[in-house]
């Protein structure tokens, strides 16, 4: 399946977090209406009772949330899933962990970009170095201690020059240092690093179905 290409905040509202990243999505508004135009329709169970989800729908929306949210395809998050199974410690904090380490989410946690979309095209693009080299693989995942920066034609962009401004007071996670557009990697992110409303045993009980 490729990437999703449709209205930019529908996923948004269909998921309940602001997965484009952006201060003005909708589902950031109190009572934001799911997907449709006029929100849910009324049916067999009225506007507000809706049928009870089970196990498995459950189960299946955190880890289609969790998918959407680092803006990865389905191969690519059951390989990320199976690469954490096999390593020691929670299943599900490994795979948030090593999500949280690849370039294009540390771009976006560096706030070098608007949404980690906008960020996943700075690093294909070739827009973004790491230790002076440029790397243009989203999937490259930081090591303690890596430098990342834009390059001296993407420094430049408006685009990046007003993200950093913007954000030139929000706090960073705790694994990660800046210093006007350079970042850099001081340890490797925790559990505690990640947003907190993700249920990440849900996915290990999806796949371990």
């Amino acid at each position: 399946m490729g990437r999703y290409t449709g209205p930019k905040h529908h996923l948004c509202r269909a998921e309940g977090v602001s997965l484009c990243g952006l201060s003005k999505c909708p589902v950031l508004k109190r009572n934001a209406p799911p997907p449709g135009q006029h929100g849910p329709k009324l049916g067999q169970y009225g506007r507000k009772g809706r049928k009870k989800s089970s196990d498995y729908a459950i189960q299946l929306r955190q880890k289609q949330k969790v998918k959407r949210i680092y803006g990865l395809r389905e191969k690519q998050f059951k390989k990320y899933y199976i690469l954490a199974s096999k390593k020691k410690g929670a299943t599900g904090e490994t795979l948030l962990e090593t999500l949280e380490r690849r370039l294009d989410n540390v771009v976006f946690r560096l706030n070098l970009a608007q949404s980690r979309q906008q960020a996943h095209q700075l690093v294909s693009h070739g827009h973004i170095l790491v230790n002076d080299k440029k790397v243009n693989i989203s999937s490259y995942n930081v090591k303690i201690g890596d430098i990342i920066m834009p390059s001296s034609k993407a420094a430049n962009f408006e685009f990046v020059k007003k993200t950093a401004q913007e954000a030139k007071d929000v706090k960073l996670p705790s694994w990660l240092a800046k210093q006007a557009t350079v970042g850099k990697v001081i340890s490797l992110p925790s559990r505690e690093d990640i947003d907190a409303d993700i249920d990440e045993r849900l996915i290990v009980e999806y796949y371990s179905r």
